[in-house]
């Protein structure tokens, strides 16, 4: 008598997804709060600011196109995007361009300095958020881990090849470089490291 398959489904599968579009929307949120304390920007937005303001574009539309480009890099280091990848590009630019369109720049130093805080700590969360359940790496992290496969280097070594290159680019271009860029180069890794564990997805259970 044959039986039939017994269908295994993700359970935390609706948990997993809200967690990923949330995280990517904070994550938006927390790059346009250090954007609006004009005290240094993400190493990344660095260069995205800065071809910003060449080719009259807004930030998050150069972050989606930055962000689509590198994915193209991924086809020769044979990394494979998932749906947190597709969704990291246009989400995450879709709302950084909307926080900036409601979010005034601050006139006072002390509330700037309060952007730079809470940018990089919600930024700590949101990419806790959506790493955590675990739907695929963002466009420049696949990047870096792709590099660290090929050539054999250290995470660390790649990670800050890529960032100075990016960033002096950015400045290059007329992006704005920092001390909330050198504070959350400093500090995001630590947050994350602390973060990750309480927002990451359990493991699927498997039939042994």
């Amino acid at each position: 008598m044959l039986q039939t398959p017994v269908v295994r489904t993700d359970r935390r599968l609706p948990r997993r997804l809200v967690q990923l579009y949330a995280g990517l929307a904070l994550y938006g949120f927390s790059m346009a709060l250090l954007v609006r304390s004009d005290l240094g920007v993400m190493p990344w937005d660095v260069l995205h600011q800065g071809i910003a303001g060449q080719v009259g574009l807004s930030i998050g539309v150069v972050s989606m196109i930055v962000g689509a480009l590198v994915l193209l890099a991924w086809i020769p280091l044979r990394e494979r995007p998932g749906l947190g990848t597709v969704s990291n590009v246009v989400v995450i630019g879709l709302a950084i361009d909307a926080t900036l369109a409601v979010l005034d720049p601050p006139s006072s130093l002390a509330v700037r300095i309060a952007f730079v805080v809470a940018g990089i700590v919600l930024n700590a969360v949101a990419t806790a958020a959506y790493v955590g359940v675990r739907f695929g790496p963002g466009p420049r992290d696949g990047l870096m881990t792709g590099l660290v496969r090929r050539t054999g280097g250290s995470v660390r070594l790649v990670r800050t090849a890529i960032e100075v290159v990016v960033v002096l680019t950015g400045w290059l271009l007329g992006g704005t470089f920092g001390l909330a860029t050198v504070l959350y180069a400093l500090a995001i890794g630590p947050l994350v490291q602390v973060l990750l564990p309480r927002l990451a997805a359990e493991p699927v259970q498997r039939a042994g």
